[in-house]
C-alpha cells in the first residue's frame, strides 16, 4: 500500500487533496495542531515516523500582510520547514509535491510569466515561497512544485464567498481593477496534484518531476472576478442587495496594504501541458460551479 503524507488537511487545497489523494493509498493527515510546522525537528520526527512515498504538502504561511512584521516565522513556516521535507524525501526517496505561489514574480511583465522567468518578489510572503522553491530543487529530492495564484475553495474563506456575503448586504462596492490572474480552484489543483502522482508511482524511472505551474486558463481582474459572482449569483435566484453594475472599479492605489501585490499574476501553464497532457479549463468553468453550490444555502 502506498503510504502519502499530507500536511496542511484543514486549508483550501489541502481539503480537497483529502479527496484527491484517497484512491492512491494510505493517507496520513499532519495538521499544525498536530504537529508545530515552525519546529523543524519535530516536523521531522513526523515524518521519519511515516516513511511515505509520498509527501505532499499544502501546508504554508499565508497571511501575506501579516508577514511583513513577522518575516521570521513566514521563513520558519515556508522555507526552513519545506527544507526538512525535502530532505526526508531525498533520504526516502520519496516524492514531494509542494505549492508555490504568483507572488514570487513582481508583476511587471505585460505577458504571462513562464517557468522560465527569474522572480522578483515584492513582499516577505513571496519571499519566503521563493526560498521554499529553491531549498526544494536544490535538495536532489523528486519533487513537484505547482505555482499557482487566486485559489478559492468551498473549505475555507475566500474573495468568492466574501463577494456574495457582501452582496447581499451592501448596494455598492469598490473592487480593485489593475490587478489581473486567473481564479483557480482547489478542485483543479487537488485533482492536478493526484493524477501526477499517479503518473510518479507507475513509471517512476521517467517521472517528469520539476516546477511547474498550474492555474486555470484565460484571465480576469478582481472587479471582474467579483462581478462575475454577483452576475451568476443573481442569476441561480440569490437574493441580493447589489446590482452588478454597482461594483466599481477602482485603483489599488485606493487600498493600502502592509504587502504589495503583483499588478500581474498571469501564469503560463505550456509547461505543464506539454508534460502531462493537461489542458486548464477557463477559471469560469469550476467558479460558475462553485457559485452555484455557494448559492443553495444563500437563497
Amino acid at each position: 500500500m502506498t503510504r502519502i503524507v499530507l500536511l496542511g488537511p484543514d486549508g483550501q487545497v489541502g481539503w480537497e487533496l483529502q479527496r484527491s489523494l484517497a484512491p492512491l493509498g494510505d493517507v496520513s493527515t499532519v495538521s499544525q495542531t498536530q504537529v508545530d510546522f515552525e519546529d523543524s525537528e519535530a516536523l521531522r520526527s513526523r515524518i521519519r515516523a511515516c516513511r511515505p512515498d509520498v509527501i505532499v504538502n499544502a501546508a504554508a504561511y499565508t497571511a501575506v500582510d501579516k508577514a511583513e512584521s513577522e518575516p521570521h516565522v513566514a521563513m520558519r513556516v515556508n522555507a526552513d520547514g519545506v527544507r526538512v521535507l525535502a530532505e526526508e524525501a531525498e533520504r526516502l526517496g520519496a516524492l514531494l509535491v509542494h505549492y508555490s505561489t504568483d507572488y514570487v514574480f513582481d508583476g511587471a511583465k505585460d505577458a504571462p510569466y513562464t517557468e522560465d522567468d527569474a522572480p522578483s518578489p515584492l513582499s516577505v510572503y513571496g519571499r519566503t515561497k521563493l526560498a521554499g522553491e529553491r531549498v526544494i530543487e536544490t535538495s536532489g529530492c523528486r519533487h513537484l512544485i505547482f505555482r499557482t495564484s487566486w485559489v478559492y475553495g468551498m473549505h475555507g474563506g475566500n474573495f468568492a464567498k466574501t463577494i456574495l456575503r457582501l452582496a447581499q448586504e451592501r448596494e455598492e462596492l469598490n473592487v480593485v481593477d489593475d490587478q489581473i490572474g486567473a481564479p483557480t480552484s482547489a478542485e483543479l489543483l487537488a485533482d492536478v496534484t493526484a493524477l501526477c502522482a499517479t503518473l510518479f508511482l507507475r513509471y517512476p524511472a521517467q517521472y517528469p518531476g520539476g516546477l511547474y505551474q498550474v492555474v486555470a486558463s484565460g484571465h480576469t481582474s478582481w472587479h471582474g472576478y467579483a462581478r462575475y459572482v454577483t452576475e451568476t449569483a443573481r442569476e441561480l435566484g440569490v437574493n441580493l442587495k447589489l446590482m452588478p453594475d454597482s461594483v466599481k472599479p477602482v485603483p489599488s492605489s485606493q487600498y493600502l496594504t502592509a504587502a504589495q501585490r503583483p499588478l500581474n499574476s498571469r501564469l503560463a501553464t505550456d509547461k505543464v501541458r506539454a508534460a502531462f497532457g493537461l489542458e486548464m479549463p477557463h477559471w469560469k468553468t469550476h467558479l460558475g460551479r462553485f457559485i452555484a453550490e455557494l448559492s443553495l444555502g444563500s437563497r
